[in-house]
């Protein structure tokens, strides 16, 4: 193979966009990042954003993206980066955020004059020139009202993958119509900030993609289409200003003229579809089919491959962004890190080595004391506080160190094998567990999630997972013009690290264990609610 050949993904993240190039074996041979707040102060973000006065308001200057990918392209060209022997090409781009094109602009995209910058030729392009982003909770008003239309909430999720939720795309933009329907009016097209992306590369507008359209609380998942009741709910005429969604392993076409004229590209460079950020790093980290991804960090992350979900109000069912017949699940606790360091602190002196040794001397199962340890309030589920059951499901005030230590890391593993399964996630005899994250150095913590998910660990290297995970499929996008080769057939990068084994007769132990937990979990939200 000519190693000779690249593929490049690039990441419209929250606070920077990133570039890596990989080689035939997969390999990076470049990467490179824009910091928005360091290098483009003159947009005045932090952290990559604009929050409004009201605290729920947050977006992020469009201009700022396009002036991040103009000098990150400069940079790769000052750097000798040989972009004639890029064969594709792929992206992603923060999950929910939405851009609005001004009518005409589509033109201005086919005939990109090579001698400006983008953020100078397309300056006038946008009728919305900050752009609302995930970050934004503005939207409660139009989130009652999109559910409301459909007959609720469990509908909502039936048909999309997900209840309503405030950064979810749609309600973002019935917002806009609402506020300012001038501006709405005079858009030709809406894009997620990864379509909006893509759409810079091939000079014209780019289709969104199923498993980043599975974000917008629009498209139906199992049908592949947008929902007219979900559409005419937030805002007129807009299954027109969205276009047609595609598969998310397409290829949108070639580069424009525009780059190569300005960097030197192949014109028969391809465009592979850009995806958001969760599915691309589900591509990142090379789950499969059966595969579930534990991130635990300040916030703990499920990334689950499932074959036939089942919505519920918490977690988000997406379109596989590698397998398009397939869906992703991702569920989000709040309670990780932070808890599991408070805890340490007070039950082990501040040390996980001795943590990790109470893990070691306290049996699987824990004698049956099972523990809730929410700081702030989770969402999965909704509950706040610290709660503490016996053996015979009784609540009692505190246990000993070393049971408080267990409780809390069965508790926490407990509950997410619960969600994937109410989800339609199937642990399987090849079901392997992937970690990442800070806790995933910990070999006792990894211990107690192979018992509790009876299934093997193995950690995985993420840094930029996503951005990567666009590198991968650019070269799986062009791969599969030429043969039907799986997104695992045409990945055969290094293997994951096996760190644990579930030890000998753990389901034994857990099977009743988790049937307990999800019954005192009823009694935990109840008392929440008395709250």
């Amino acid at each position: 193979m000519d190693s000779a050949a690249y593929y490049l993904g690039f990441d419209f993240s929250t606070q920077q966009l990133k570039v890596i190039a990989v080689n035939e074996q997969l390999l990076v041979v470049y990467e490179d990042n824009v910091h928005f707040d360091k290098d483009l102060p003159e947009f005045g973000t932090q952290g990559g954003v604009h929050v409004r006065g009201d605290k729920l308001t947050v977006t992020s200057p469009v201009l700022m993206w396009l002036k991040a990918l103009d000098r990150i392209l400069d940079r790769m060209k000052s750097s000798e980066f040989n972009f004639s022997k890029v064969k594709a090409l792929s992206g992603t781009g923060q999950q929910h955020g939405s851009v609005y094109w001004k009518t005409g602009s589509r033109e201005v995209l086919n005939h990109l004059p090579a001698e400006h910058p983008l953020h100078i030729a397309l300056q006038t392009c946008f009728s919305i020139s900050d752009s609302p982003i995930w970050m934004d909770s503005s939207t409660s008003a139009e989130c009652q009202h999109l559910e409301k239309s459909i007959g609720g909430a469990q509908v909502l999720a039936d048909i999309t993958g997900s209840r309503a939720y405030e950064r979810f795309t749609g309600n973002q933009i019935a917002k806009i119509y609402k506020q300012n329907p001038k501006e709405y009016s005079q858009c030709e097209r809406i894009s997620l900030v990864s379509s909006f992306a893509a759409s810079l590369f091939i000079g014209d507008y780019a289709a969104i993609d199923y498993s980043d359209g599975s974000g917008m609380n629009l498209l139906d998942i199992k049908e592949k289409t947008w929902n007219e009741t979900c559409l005419n709910a937030c805002a007129p005429g807009l299954k027109e200003k969205l276009g047609s969604p595609v598969p998310s392993s397409s290829i949108l076409g070639t580069v424009s003229s525009y780059y190569v004229q300005r960097y030197g590209f192949s014109p028969h460079c391809s465009v592979v579809a850009f995806t958001g950020d969760n599915p691309a790093s589900l591509a990142g980290m090379r789950l499969e089919e059966s595969d579930i991804a534990v991130s635990l960090g300040t916030s703990d992350t499920l990334f689950l491959w499932i074959k036939d979900p089942t919505p519920t109000l918490e977690g988000h069912i997406f379109i596989n962004p590698v397998q398009s017949q397939d869906y992703m699940a991702l569920l989000c606790f709040k309670n990780g890190s932070l808890m599991r360091e408070k805890i340490r602190d007070k039950c082990s002196s501040a040390s996980w080595e001795e943590f990790s040794n109470v893990l070691r001397s306290t049996p699987p199962g824990n004698n049956g004391h099972i523990g809730f340890y929410f700081d702030v309030m989770e969402i999965t589920p909704q509950a706040v506080g610290i709660h503490r059951f016996n053996g015979e499901n009784q609540k009692v005030p505190e246990f000993p160190k070393d049971v408080e230590i267990r409780a809390l890391i069965e508790g926490q593993f407990m509950a997410k094998r619960i969600y994937a399964e109410r989800l339609g996630y199937k642990i399987l005899p090849q079901t392997r567990i992937l970690a990442t994250g800070g806790a995933s150095c910990n070999q006792d913590i990894l211990q107690v999630l192979s018992d509790i998910f009876n299934a093997p660990v193995h950690t995985i290297a993420t840094a930029n997972s996503a951005c990567l995970g666009c590198a991968y499929r650019a070269a799986h996008g062009l791969a599969s013009l030429s043969s039907s080769s799986t997104f695992a057939e045409v990945l055969k990068a290094p293997q994951h690290q096996l760190v644990v084994t579930p030890r000998p007769g753990a389901d034994k132990v857990y099977q009743p264990l988790l049937e307990r937990y999800a019954e005192c979990e009823i009694a935990v939200i109840q008392a929440t609610k008395i709250l």
